[in-house]
């Protein structure tokens, strides 16, 4: 199944980064905040009050909470409105 966002809506994945303390210690992504840093895997065609500013395979960093999470399969996904995108990661 594929998922097509509709109007100014971008899908996005969640990048797991492991995060290792200064003493060595690798934290479980379960031991950390949130992640905050997804990837863009579609977009809508936007609106003309909110025009698409990413492009699938951004790397873009959005708001704490925001979005709605979809779960397909396995695999889940984040489905926010491209104004919850705060900025692109390069």
């Amino acid at each position: 199944m594929n998922i097509k966002p509709l109007a100014d809506r971008v899908v996005l994945k969640m990048v797991e980064t492991e995060e290792t303390t200064k003493g060595g210690i690798i934290l479980a992504a379960s031991a950390k905040e949130k992640p905050q840093v997804a990837e863009v895997l579609a977009v809508g065609p936007g609106d003309k009050d909110n025009p698409m500013t990413v492009k699938v395979g951004d790397k873009v960093i959005t708001s704490k909470y925001s979005g709605t999470e979809v779960k397909v399969g396995q695999d889940e996904y984040i489905i926010v409105k491209v104004g919850d995108i705060l900025a692109i990661v390069e």
